[in-house]
């Protein structure tokens, strides 16, 4: 029978003269590895209804191979229908990728004995070709496919039409083995035991064609070479006549088949075969190990940038970033920065081998054209990367973030292997982060710097140092942001002062500016030899006009010195909190009348308490910072301030302000969200 074309777009079915007995069965299975087996359990019913058990084994090879064709190299869905008559089976298997309409080919059983001298319609359909009594490819709509024919067989067992095969062509069975192998070498994971598939594969092939040995070699692209996989008998000689077949798969991965036989018959075909049936799990390996690989990164990158985001100061970023790239992507790591002339200069440095570090710190700050340093500072002014070569091979990347150049990040190689694609990418975009979080930290001291100098700005240098009365403050910023509370103490008159102590509503520079604002308005009308009340009541209408809408609150004390000795103190609080009495036999009590906060009404009310100091006597006013530092859901509150005030009786003005300042930050490990002021007056007499 010759080839007959076929039209396009028609099907080549079922031949003609079998109308009656005809069973059929259709299904679409999906894009699976699991497909295979189902066409298969089709295929097998459908023989098992029609009682044609004779054609079992070929059936359900050949379905394996166009199946499996179509699962690996279509990468679609597939239609598989099965038609069983009189005359034999035949099973169409149609694909959904996308390709140009070619001619299509009916053509005859290939009854060459050897599998080798098959004609050339692709490797592919080596089985289908030597098996098949008939077979031809089939395009309908968005499908195209490969059908095959087996004719029932005869009385004598003996299909119709095939020619016995001489005794040294492969076995169906044995085919059937090779083809199959591996299939049930699968992880948990989903990947193959490559090792044990290759050992499997070589015997078989070594048994199919009589060679004496063979050796499987992978080269997985990680600096280590091409690494034997699995050998089966001796190994190829030099000499002798050898089939080579190379793996196909993609870069970095490359491989090589190599078997101890002549290329002759169907030994070459075969090996080919196998080749290729490796190459197909190889590649598969691959392809799930990157995709594990790089799981694994974005896993690596994700932690990073969580703990880069943690720390805002600038040298523990720094030293940071060479202990999350060493041992995992480099053998060493080193982190240069940038000095206002433009200068690199070496911030951290870190070596998987703690004995060499000594020797890296001197490697790099060697100096000359060849120097690594060098290579640095050409990495950072071109803004791309460099490699650098022995003794401490490696490459550079500049740390650029917001279009500044801040330095650079440099890395040395692994000892066994060399960095490839993946590990080059995730650390340029390490890189990109450790720079972002290194400008982070550089702006956030910046902030905090500005914000510290605004906020000595608006408090006294010094307090003043008077004759048997003691004067003393703490001070706690917390942020990097200006916080409202200040404290001042100045003249009020002859042997008079007057101590304020109070807290502008927000944060900022509007709150710094009402701060500044009320203080320097307080100052002018001490100066102008105001009264307490006659202050209070201008400060609040300068707030009502101009604070923005901020208010203040405020603890304001006249202090006059008695002729015996005691302090009288005359206090108004606005809106503040009262201040703790502590006499000096140790007895506490919270002295002051609550008024109103300044800058919320036109009109307000602040009586004023009086208050005798005598020898040994204190009195300490506080800002809310104090009172409302937390732990968890408890605040420090004024109580516990009064509490840890009465053993501090006896003590001098300074010692109460720093241990209650003390007593205040360690009642809690979280950061204080406030600021806190402190100011100790005490009578020294």
């Amino acid at each position: 029978m010759h080839a007959v074309p076929a039209e396009v777009g028609t099907r080549t079915s079922v031949p003609s003269g079998a109308s009656s007995g005809i069973l059929v069965r259709k299904a679409r299975l999906p894009n699976d590895r699991r497909t295979p087996a189902a066409a298969r359990a089709l295929v097998r019913s459908v023989l098992e209804e029609a009682g044609l058990d004779g054609l079992l084994n070929e059936a359900l090879l050949l379905t394996t191979e166009l199946s499996t064709n179509a699962v690996v190299h279509a990468n679609t869905d597939l239609d598989i229908e099965v038609t069983a008559d009189p005359s034999g089976l035949t099973v169409t298997v149609t694909d959904f990728a996308p390709g140009p309409v070619e001619q299509l080919a009916v053509g005859p059983k290939n009854d060459s004995p050897d599998i080798g001298e098959v004609a050339e319609r692709g490797r592919g359909l080596l089985l289908v070709d030597h098996f098949a009594s008939r077979w031809g490819t089939v395009h309908e709509g968005d499908g195209k496919g490969v059908w095959f024919h087996l004719d029932q067989r005869g009385a004598a067992g003996e299909e119709t039409g095939r020619l016995p095969a001489p005794a040294d062509t492969p076995s169906l069975g044995a085919l059937t083995g090779l083809l199959r192998s591996g299939s049930d070498r699968q992880t948990e994971e989903g990947l193959t035991d490559l090792t044990d598939l290759a050992a499997d594969l070589l015997s078989r092939l070594a048994r199919l064609t009589g060679a004496a040995g063979g050796v499987l070699r992978v080269d997985r692209g990680d600096g280590m070479g091409r690494q034997l996989l699995a050998r089966y008998g001796r190994a190829p000689r030099d000499n002798a006549d050898t089939i080579r077949v190379p793996l196909t798969v993609h870069r970095p991965y490359s491989g090589e088949l190599e078997l101890d036989a002549a290329p002759v018959g169907y030994a070459q075909s075969l090996t080919v075969m196998v080749a290729e049936r490796f190459s197909l799990h190889l590649e598969n390996d691959r392809l799930r190990r990157t995709d594990i690989r790089r799981q694994t990164w974005i896993t690596f990158l994700a932690e990073a940038s969580e703990l880069l985001a943690q720390s805002l100061d600038v040298n523990l970023t720094m030293a940071l970033i060479p202990q999350l790239v060493v041992p995992r992507l480099g053998q060493w790591c080193a982190v240069h920065t940038t000095d206002a002339w433009g200068r690199l200069q070496l911030a951290a440095a870190t070596h998987a081998e703690e004995s060499a570090l000594a020797q890296l710190h001197a490697s790099l700050a060697e100096a000359g054209p060849e120097s690594i340093l060098a290579r640095l500072e050409e990495a950072s002014r071109l803004g791309s990367q460099v490699m650098f070569g022995p003794p401490l091979e490696g490459f550079a990347v500049p740390l650029v973030a917001r279009g500044a150049r801040l330095g650079t990040l440099a890395v040395g190689r692994h000892v066994k292997h060399r960095h490839d694609a993946d590990e080059v990418a995730v650390l340029e975009d390490v890189a990109r982060r450790a720079a972002l979080a290194i400008d982070n930290a550089r702006i956030h001291d910046e902030r905090r710097t500005v914000a510290r100098t605004l906020q000595a700005s608006l408090l006294p240098p010094a307090l003043p140092h008077v004759e048997g009365i003691g004067f003393a403050a703490e001070y706690v910023p917390t942020g990097s942001e200006v916080g409202g509370d200040f404290y001042d103490v100045m003249p009020f008159g002859e042997d008079r002062w007057l101590v304020v102590v109070g807290d502008v509503s927000g944060k900022g520079v509007q709150a710094a500016t009402v701060t500044g604002l009320v203080r320097d308005v307080i100052r002018i009308l001490v100066d102008d030899g105001k009264s307490l009340k006659e202050i209070l009541q201008r400060v609040n209408r300068t707030l009502v006009q101009r604070g923005g809408g901020r208010y203040c609150t405020l603890a304001m004390a006249s202090v006059t010195r008695q002729p015996d000795a005691r302090l009288s103190v005359c206090l108004h609080l606005a809106g503040h909190d009262r201040g703790v009495l502590v006499r000096a036999d140790g007895k506490t009590q919270f002295v002051g009348e609550g008024g109103t906060a300044l800058g919320l009404l036109e009109t307000i009310t602040s009586p004023d308490a009086e208050v005798i100091l005598g020898p040994g006597d204190s009195l300490i006013f506080y800002t809310d910072g104090v009172t409302e530092r937390r732990r968890g859901r408890e605040l420090f509150g004024s109580a516990r301030l009064r509490d840890a005030a009465a053993p501090l009786a006896g003590y001098p003005a300074d010692a109460m302000a720093a241990r209650l300042r003390s007593t205040t930050i360690n009642f809690s490990v979280e950061e204080p969200r406030d600021d806190i002021a402190i100011l100790v007056l005490r009578n020294d007499a």
